[in-house]
């Protein structure tokens, strides 16, 4: 076999290979035989078929099948002979082959960059600290109470906070509104649920009271046609409700699954579940911490294939999540420019973590993925079945054991790095980190990407 390598440009490689004829003709005349016994011919008995007629009448698709297999094979082999890692599958440009003067084909595929890794040295990472407080449950309690909080008919004028049951027709002039009539709406007083002029138009408003309230619509409204245009409402308020926190009691701690213990146990199971999300929280805050200055640090070569693959996975993504929620577009609905930073971003990261894993010779610590497995499963009712399953489910496990290589990573990164711990609060350690305008970094795996249960 003959190999001819081009650098085309960048990461870009033509590759020549030629394969000698008697290596193609004679498996061709391998795999005809071999299939000889199997081929019928009317007239002729099975098996007896003379070999000149079946070269006639199936040589030529036979040939097909091993040429197709030899390029298969050979650039597979021709990769190993002149070390080149691709990235991404090739574009084979052109295949010359004629019986007695071999296989010649031409290959055009993108490899791997070398990443130059940086002094770890030189990373600056601030680390975040945080626990849990007194102050911090009862907090989380009163936020659990106002989610499962009731709404009951009052006899008053209507206030911030209240919750009015209400029926409108909007006109434009004297044109009626098309889409602004409605019955029997819910709207919450300043949840911004409705245009903010009309939610302040209720307030003091009491239950059979009728109101005309002006509204003009945002610059940003999303229909085209309304934006900074003034309307009229005539509003009919048909309830005032108000808000009633449930009792701490044993029907409350019941709906999360506490049937004994009583209010000690409840805050003991809140306080569990907030010191879990804390450290899953602060984790993937100093692992975004990390992944930016690595970022920063490093100047990257990205091979277009995996940037192009890696922008189709974001966009079925986005269209799974659309589905979910009723939308209907398909792939080719939708640009690849909204995709492309973060498809570049994530492709970088994994070019980089790759090299730092390659570097420090990591390998997944089975301990880690374990617990990374039981902290998991400890949010749901039987987690020794969430084990069980996870360990069942190879899919899975290999998004936890890709997420604790990285956690691997952020370690070693760490141990070289300047870090510096900052003390903040809880409520700041579970707030999502800011994505920085430019540069900024995701998880390009594991954290990011880790699927749950079906159930979950």
């Amino acid at each position: 076999m003959q190999v001819a390598i081009e650098i085309v440009s960048g990461l870009e490689r033509r590759m020549i290979v030629g394969v000698p004829a008697d290596q193609v003709d004679g498996e061709v005349e391998a795999r005809l035989r071999k299939a000889a016994p199997t081929l019928r011919l009317p007239g002729f008995r099975p098996g007896k078929v003379p070999l000149k007629i079946l070269r006639q009448r199936f040589g030529k698709g036979i040939r097909e099948e091993v040429v197709g297999e030899l390029i298969g094979r050979t650039f597979q082999e021709a990769l190993l002979q002149e070390k080149l890692r691709p990235a991404g599958a090739p574009t084979i440009e052109s295949v010359t082959d004629r019986p007695g003067e071999g296989l010649r084909y031409v290959a055009v595929f993108e490899v791997y960059p070398e990443v130059a890794l940086a002094d770890l040295s030189r990373l600056q990472v601030s680390r975040p600290v945080a626990e849990v407080t007194e102050a911090d449950v009862a907090r989380m309690v009163e936020l659990l109470r106002e989610q499962h909080a009731s709404w009951e008919a009052v006899d008053r004028p209507a206030q911030a906070g209240d919750q009015l049951l209400v029926d409108y027709n909007g006109r434009r002039g004297d044109e009626a509104l098309e889409g602004g009539a409605a019955e029997g709406v819910e709207v919450v007083l300043g949840s911004g649920q409705l245009l903010p002029a009309f939610e302040e138009g209720l307030v003091g408003a009491r239950a059979g009271e009728r109101r005309t309230i002006d509204v003009t619509f945002p610059e940003d409204y999303p229909r085209e046609e309304l934006r900074g245009q003034a309307a009229q409402f005539e509003v009919r308020v048909r309830e005032v409700r108000e808000r009633v926190l449930p009792e701490l009691d044993d029907d409350f701690f019941a709906r999360f699954g506490i049937e004994e213990g009583g209010e000690a146990k409840f805050r003991e199971e809140v306080r569990a579940n907030m010191e879990r999300e804390l450290r899953t929280a602060l984790r993937a805050k100093l692992k975004a911490r990390v992944m930016e200055q690595l970022l920063a640090l490093h100047e990257v070569e990205l091979p277009k294939r995996l940037v192009a693959e890696e922008v189709r996975l974001l966009k079925r993504r986005f269209l799974e999540r659309l589905e979910g929620q009723g939308g209907r577009l398909v792939e080719g609905d939708i640009p690849d420019d909204p995709f492309r930073a973060e498809a570049e971003r994530r492709v970088a990261l994994g070019l980089i973590v790759a090299a730092l894993v390659e570097r420090a010779d990591l390998r997944v610590d089975p301990e880690r993925v374990r617990r990374e497995v039981e902290e998991i499963a400890a949010t749901y009712e039987e987690p020794e079945e969430v084990v069980r399953f996870y360990y069942q489910n190879p899919r899975l496990l290999e998004g936890v054991r890709a997420a604790v290589l990285e956690d691997q990573v952020v370690d070693y990164v760490l141990e070289r790095a300047q870090v510096t711990e900052v003390p903040c609060s809880y409520e700041e350690a579970v707030r999502p980190e800011p994505r920085p305008e430019a540069g900024g970094a995701q998880a390009p795996q594991g954290e990011a990407e880790r699927e749950q249960p079906a159930d979950a």
